[in-house]
Parts: C-alpha cells; sequence; structure tokens
C-alpha cells in the first residue's frame, strides 16, 4: 500500500531501504561492525574462527558479509553453528560438547540480547568461558550488556564484543536524569523498589525515531500530503539526537565509530 516503515531494530543487512524506498532504518546496518570484528581476529593472529548464529533473518543476514571481512584478514571459518531461537539448554549443552571436539577455540556470537543470554548460560554450565576459549560478540548482544544486569555480566567473563559508541552530550544527561526519576517512580508505585530500567542503544534509537517522525510529520505540508511525501519529509529531516547526530538521506543511520570492550568484573 506504499504505507512507510520505520524500524529503529531491524538491522539485518538483508533488509535494504535501497530496495524497499517505503522502509527507512531508524538505526545501523549490522554490516557495519564487521570489519571492527576482523580487525580485533587479526590482532589476536586467529587463524581460524568458529560461527554461532540464531536462525533467524537476523542472524543469517550478518553470515556473508562476516565471513567476507575475516577472509580480508586470511582467517578462516570452519564451521558454522546455527542456533534455533526457540532451543531446549539440552540441545545448547550438546552442540556446545560438539565444540569441544573441534580444534578451533574462538567463537563470533550473533545473536539478540535475550537469546544471547540464555545461550551464555548454557556455555558456562559446559565449562567453555575458561583459559583456553575465546569469546567475540556481536552489537546485538553488546548493546544489551549493562552492569545493572549482573547475572548476564556474570555469565560473559572474559568475553570481547564490539558496539556503537554514543557520545555524552548535555541533551542525553538530561534525558538520562530525566528517565531516572520517571524510573524511580514507576518502581516505587508498582514494587514499592528502586530499580532503574537500562536505556540501551535501541532505546535511544526508539526515542529519536519518534522525534524523526514527528519532526516529519510538521514539515510534510512542504512535500504533499501522500505517503510518498511523508517519506521525503523523514528522509529530509537531520537534527542532533540522542544517539547521535540523525541524517536518514540514505534510508538509515550512517555507520559511527565503535567501541571494542571487554567484560571483566562488572
Amino acid at each position: 500500500l506504499g504505507i512507510p516503515i520505520i524500524s529503529f531494530s531491524a538491522t539485518s543487512p538483508s533488509l535494504s531501504p535501497a530496495h524497499t524506498p517505503i522502509f527507512i532504518r531508524m538505526a545501523q546496518n549490522d554490516s557495519s561492525q564487521v570489519k571492527a570484528i576482523a580487525a580485533i581476529v587479526e590482532a589476536y593472529g586467529w587463524r581460524e574462527v568458529v560461527l554461532i548464529y540464531e536462525n533467524t533473518e537476523y542472524g543469517n543476514g550478518l553470515v556473508p558479509h562476516l565471513i567476507d571481512a575475516l577472509d580480508a584478514v586470511d582467517t578462516k571459518v570452519p564451521y558454522r553453528s546455527v542456533i534455533d531461537p526457540i532451543f531446549e539448554e539440552s540441545h545448547i549443552l550438546e552442540e556446545l560438547e560438539n565444540l569441544k571436539e573441534n580444534s578451533t577455540r574462538i567463537f563470533i556470537v550473533h545473536m539478540t540480547g535475550e537469546h544471547g543470554s540464555r545461550f551464555f548460560s548454557a556455555v558456562e554450565k559446559a565449562g567453555m568461558m575458561s583459559e583456553g576459549y575465546g569469546w567475540i560478540v556481536t552489537e546485538g548482544l553488546s548493546v544489551e550488556l549493562d552492569p545493572s544486569a549482573l547475572e548476564r555480566m556474570d555469565n560473559m567473563q572474559g568475553v570481547l564484543g564490539v558496539r556503537t559508541i554514543v557520545r555524552n552530550n548535555e541533551k542525553l544527561d538530561d534525558f538520562k536524569k530525566r528517565w531516572k526519576t520517571l524510573s524511580f517512580m514507576e518502581n516505587n508505585i508498582k514494587y514499592h523498589a528502586y530499580r532503574t530500567h537500562t536505556i540501551t542503544l535501541f532505546g535511544l534509537w526508539a526515542y529519536d525515531t519518534v522525534w524523526a517522525l514527528a519532526m516529519a510529520v510538521e514539515n510534510a505540508t512542504n512535500y504533499g500530503k501522500q505517503s510518498a511525501s511523508l517519506v521525503n519529509a523523514i528522509l529530509a529531516t537531520k537534527f542532533q539526537g540522542l544517539s547521535g547526530y540523525v541524517d536518514l538521506k540514505g534510508g538509515q543511520l550512517e555507520s559511527s565509530v565503535v567501541e571494542v570492550f571487554n567484560v571483566i568484573g562488572h
């Protein structure tokens, strides 16, 4: 019907604004992180890695880009482990036992936060978070890591990962203060206890998405009143958001600087 779709979480490279003009990605394409991951692998001199990813459009979409980036640094992928998103822990433990039989002990995990958290719980039970194993996670799981999620952090000690850097600024600092106040009020009303709801990168993109749409609707009169005109208004919207500078002229957020992190303690 030509109705615009704006997504702050559909990061798979298999979804392309170039092929679907009414699709606007208020997020970065997952493929923007593969060179950073390959740089980590190259820095450590690892010649082989095993890919572990969920069997979804999100999981499968990144694999060709990741393999190409690894190939560029002369690193091979001798084995891929494709995980059903609705998995039983027993099945994961069985697959992990199979992975133990391989000589390659370096793993790249591409999963969402929900599935990745359960997966690493099984990895810890299998005794594969110990010395001799190396784990790298992509941004889908990286952005969900936070010191407030202590149990998840405990399951992932030693993990390396990459994620988009969000620069602190006055607007973001003000938002965090207001968010903390709202969380405090909500928790006291509902639970009589204090627990701050973590704002992840996806949360910041969601917030900026609403602002981009609101600004575009206000300006849409300059473009007419059809859906295509609204798309043009959204693509022309530029502003400083919570996640960084928003410019959607290419149908998605431009790639930005990523940081490499290592989970140690909390």
